[in-house]
């Protein structure tokens, strides 16, 4: 299965103005076995009050919070989050302190190849991996997509003779709860996302305590660009401002002071205004609200509550010419699925699924929902407008990774042997697409005047899956011809992380059809054995004029030697041997999504 990253719900949103209420009659000390029988009058009081912060910030002073702070020191104890022996790539790396001129290239850097930075974002966890907790109230872990970020760059110049220099850092995303934790210089926050209800519900009510905020800003997934400026970004936050140079963290971007919540890892630039569409989930009303953000970053001008009546955890928003795309998946955020004992973050695979076409300045009354088969999908490839219908195309599944299982849990626990294709094998035993758990590209047609919807899969089930997908970028929200993905190594899913392995690239060809019906045409990249890659992104061709003119770059890390290189894959000639191969002076861990950015469009370089 396709690795996806993290997008838990955003606490700190929720809580910047506090309305939740709690009393504190709760005796965290009392007895495993009072614990037993005192667990439901506390659940119930916490339902009849909601959490109500204010009051207690009144009445947690500096002295209360050491007792408290002292209390988690006696009554929890961190321990190390399991890992699989064949995660070789998944452990932190530290910083290098010191940029580095690389020497190492097999190949030639295409002369048309642009100046500018390719960065990817990724999780590398402080105190040498994550954390779960074991207390009196139980077990609380995280789920696999945390840990704080840290952000991989490597930048491309070159002199008036056209010789190359590349030099490679690396750094920390340094937000105000990684600042924290690193003063302490300790583990501090407490793991709130998943394991027994009464230790992930008293874990978080902790950490809003000592903190002000239920979960860290971990700003580990995306990065992106805009107006000029670069950020780092979780969702479960607000994005960083990053120094192209230094990759130093400039704090909060809140568009000055008017979005106040959780922001998606994926915003959207709309083509021909440069206006930049986000999304914002929480855990309590207004679940989802939409904001358009002017093409100079400085102002939100339009937002939107979309009324929804429960929280789904949508990674991705999508956009077009007129309208903003929505998926509403089944894979949803309840506080109170978790104060009667069950999950905070749950799929539902008979759920309902649907997805919201809105004009780009309209109100959750002119929102047309499109009914579609229940899923679960993160990330999407891109939408248009053909006629009377809005396009999608994503990456779609039947099950999700998130949360995944319980620390510790011996389970593969979101999908059966039966579905799971021996190593570097397609689908060769699949036998309905019920069974296709794994993410695939899929193409909704959702027509807006007579509220149609067509549905389908792209590709064959003979094909490998495929997740984060990629296109060039010039033709976000318009009808493009070609899409690419990280090919997922299927067997390399651990039972302790939902990270999959990347073992190749694909290069899908929208309007070309196999000779399997109903599938496109695809082209597969495949790396040597035991090699594998993460944060693919496209770089456009200086002056190129077909969509494909271009280069794949991603990072690659080959775990027989433990080395780490960067791959440049030529998109018109996809099938032959990367054009150059950059040795890394150190290893980058593996890590979520990367992007490409040009000289001119950052205004520091």
């Amino acid at each position: 299965m396709a690795c996806y990253y993290y997008v838990p719900f955003q606490g700190h949103c929720s809580f910047r103005n506090p309305t939740l209420s709690f009393s504190l009659n709760f005796n965290f000390i009392n007895t495993t076995h009072h614990l037993a029988s005192s667990f439901k009058p506390f659940l119930r009081e916490l339902e009849q009050h909601v959490f109500r912060v204010d009051v207690l910030k009144a009445a947690v002073k500096n002295t209360s919070v050491k007792l408290l702070d002292a209390f988690v020191d006696s009554a929890f104890q961190f321990v190390d989050y399991p890992l699989n022996p064949s995660q070789t790539n998944a452990a932190p790396v530290d910083e290098i302190k010191e940029a580095a001129v690389i020497t190492n290239i097999h190949g030639d850097i295409p002369s048309e190849f642009p100046q500018g930075i390719y960065i990817r974002n990724g999780p590398n966890p402080l105190f040498g991996g994550l954390k779960s907790t074991k207390s009196v109230f139980g077990e609380s872990g995280p789920i696999w997509v945390e840990g704080e970020g840290m952000l991989h760059a490597l930048y491309f110049s070159k002199d008036i003779n056209g010789n190359w220099t590349v030099v490679y850092n690396n750094r920390h995303v340094e937000t105000d709860t990684f600042k924290l934790e690193k003063l302490r210089n300790k583990p501090s926050f407490l793991p709130a996302i998943q394991g027994d209800p009464l230790a992930v519900f008293t874990s978080f009510l902790l950490n809003l305590v000592r903190f002000g905020k239920p979960l860290k800003n971990i700003s580990n997934t995306n990065v992106f660009e805009h107006s000029g400026k670069l950020y780092s970004i979780a969702e479960n936050n607000l994005p960083q401002e990053i120094d192209v140079l230094t990759l130093e963290a400039l704090g909060d971007w809140d568009v000055n002071g008017a979005w106040n919540r959780s922001f998606t890892a994926h915003p959207k630039r709309v083509p021909g205004t440069g206006e930049l569409v986000t999304m914002g989930i929480a855990a309590t009303k207004p679940f989802v609200e939409v904001g358009v953000i002017s093409a100079d970053g400085k102002e939100l001008v339009h937002k939107l509550d979309l009324k929804l009546d429960r929280c789904p955890l949508c990674h991705e928003v999508g956009v077009t010419k007129r309208y903003i795309v929505f998926m509403d998946c089944p894979l949803t955020v309840d506080v109170n699925r978790i104060i009667h004992g069950g999950k905070l973050i749950k799929y539902e695979s008979e759920g309902n699924a649907r997805i919201g076409i809105m004009p780009c300045y309209g109100d959750a009354g002119s929102i047309h929902w499109f009914k579609v088969k229940p899923n679960c999908t993160f990330h999407i490839f891109n939408c248009f407008e053909d006629g009377d219908e809005v396009v999608v195309w994503g990456c779609r599944a039947l099950a999700s990774a998130i949360p995944g299982p319980d620390p510790g849990s011996k389970e593969f626990a979101w999908f059966p042997t039966k579905s799971k294709p021996a190593p570097g094998k397609p689908f060769e035993d699949a036998i309905s697409e019920d069974q296709l758990l794994f993410h695939r590209p899929y193409e909704w047609r959702l027509n807006v005047r007579t509220g149609d919807v067509k549905e389908r899969n792209v590709i064959g089930a003979n094909n490998f899956p495929m997740e984060f997908p990629i296109i060039n970028g010039a033709f976000t929200g318009l009808k493009n011809k070609y899409g690419y993905t990280q090919v997922c190594h299927c067997d390399s899913i651990s039972s302790t992380g939902g990270m999959g392995r990347f073992g190749g690239l694909a290069k899908l060809f929208f309007e070309e059809q196999n000779t399997e019906e109903g599938s496109i045409k695809v082209e597969y990249h495949m790396f040597e054995r035991n090699t594998y890659c993460s944060g693919a992104a496209f770089v456009r061709k200086e002056g190129g004029a077909e969509e494909d003119d271009g280069w794949i770059i991603t990072f690659v890390h080959h775990e027989d030697t433990n080395i780490c290189q960067a791959y440049i894959i030529d998109t018109k000639n996809f099938l032959n041997e990367p054009v150059a191969k950059i040795t890394l002076p150190c290893r980058v861990p593996d890590g979520f999504h990367g992007a490409f950015m040009p000289n001119q469009l950052l205004n520091k370089i």
